[in-house]
C-alpha cells in the first residue's frame, strides 16, 4: 500500500468519534467489499502500534483460534 493511500484513510478517520470508528469498521466487513480492505489493514496498523504487549497477544490467540 503507498504512503499517499495510508495518509488519506488515516486523515479520515482522524478525530473520528468510537461510534463513527465503529460504523466505519462495521460498515467495511458488512459491504465485504474488496476495496475496503486497506483501510481495515490501517486501522489494524494503528491498533498494533498502539497496543502492549499483552494486547498483542491476545489479539493473536483471537485470530489464531478463529482461523481454526
Amino acid at each position: 500500500m503507498n504512503l499517499n493511500l495510508r495518509n488519506a484513510i488515516l486523515h479520515n478517520v482522524s478525530g473520528n468519534s468510537q461510534d463513527e470508528l465503529k460504523d466505519t469498521i462495521v460498515d467495511a466487513i458488512q459491504n465485504g467489499e474488496e476495496k475496503m480492505l486497506p483501510g481495515l489493514g490501517v486501522l489494524f496498523e494503528v491498533i498494533w502500534k498502539n497496543s502492549s504487549e499483552e494486547d498483542k497477544l491476545e489479539m493473536l490467540q483471537t485470530l489464531e483460534s478463529s482461523l481454526k
